[in-house]
């Protein structure tokens, strides 16, 4: 069984459509990647699966419809939202005599024993902690819950580059045991490649992309050419170019290593590089058809 899966995902705020027509099929003990520009509908698309917003076409979530069944869908699913949500007063201690009050699967010890690897003191308030140690004690409480499937909006957003490293590196580490699942929505994309097993590319409420990362490896190729191969990498249709330092820089979809290497050098781009090959015309259209 799927843990998400939607068919048809539709959401309109107005005449603004945030969510139009979106196929996702996300299967257990997978880490996926939904990822895409401000307003394309990653937001919306996490609230319609924790349950939080209506929507038209048909979604299920660990089986169940999230806006009818979420009381139940909630003792199995985490969340970590792109803003702080805990209490400026709330101690340390109190955050977690909370969790295990109303969460039947928190773990205190877990939680504690990875506090204990912080700089974080029990006693502190949340508005002591840094932002850094605020999302250290999110993931604390979180990583300590026996969920079926966590779920993130922008987890380091506004964090320095040492505790977004920290923040996913804990993450794989403490968390994930192929059991789980994990979605996380960012427009950082180099940030997460490491740990995806899938991405999904949203632009403007549509799935733009859809591949595992074993796809990912296979199919993309990225060359640097030379002006007077420029013509013939040209000719295999490549899905990209751009310049840099008067050679092309072009990138292909399901074509051959064979057939590209007397082109130039060829090396796998980057999810990052993908993200803007595949973001780059669709802006540029965009732009037209407003202007239209």
């Amino acid at each position: 069984m799927a843990c998400i899966e939607a068919r048809g995902l539709r959401k309109a705020y107005g005449k603004t459509l945030a969510l139009d027509g979106v196929d996702l099929r996300v299967e257990a003990g997978r880490i996926l990647g939904l990822i895409g520009p401000n307003g394309a509908g990653k937001s919306t698309a996490l609230q319609a699966i924790l349950g939080l917003t209506t929507y038209q076409g048909d979604l299920r979530v660990l089986g169940r419809d999230p806006w009818n069944d979420r009381g139940q869908l909630m003792a199995d699913i985490c969340f970590i939202a792109d803003v702080a949500v805990l209490p400026r007063w709330l101690r340390v201690s109190q955050a977690l005599d909370y969790m295990a009050g109303v969460h039947p699967r928190f773990d205190r010890a877990k939680a504690e024993g990875f506090l204990a690897r912080t700089m974080i003191k029990s006693a502190s308030k949340v508005r002591e902690l840094s932002k850094g140690m605020v999302a250290q004690l999110h993931l604390a409480l979180v990583m300590a819950v026996d969920a079926k499937l966590l779920v993130l909006d922008e987890p380091t957003l506004g964090l320095d580059l040492l505790y977004r490293k920290s923040f996913y590196d804990s993450l794989l580490n403490d968390y994930f045991d192929h059991n789980r699942t994990i979605v996380v929505s960012t427009h950082q994309v180099e940030e997460i490649q490491h740990i995806l097993t899938d991405v999904v590319f949203l632009d403007r409420g549509r799935v733009v992309l859809d591949c595992s990362m074993e796809d990912f490896e296979v199919r993309y190729r990225e060359v640097l050419v030379g002006p007077e191969q420029l013509a013939a990498a040209r000719a295999l249709g490549p899905i990209h170019e751009r310049q840099l330092f008067g050679r092309g820089i072009l990138i292909f979809d399901g074509v051959e290593h064979d057939r590209l290497a007397p082109l130039g050098e060829v090396r796998k781009p980057s999810l990052a590089d993908l993200f803007v090959a595949v973001m780059e015309p669709r802006t540029a259209a965009g732009t037209q058809e407003n202007a239209a």
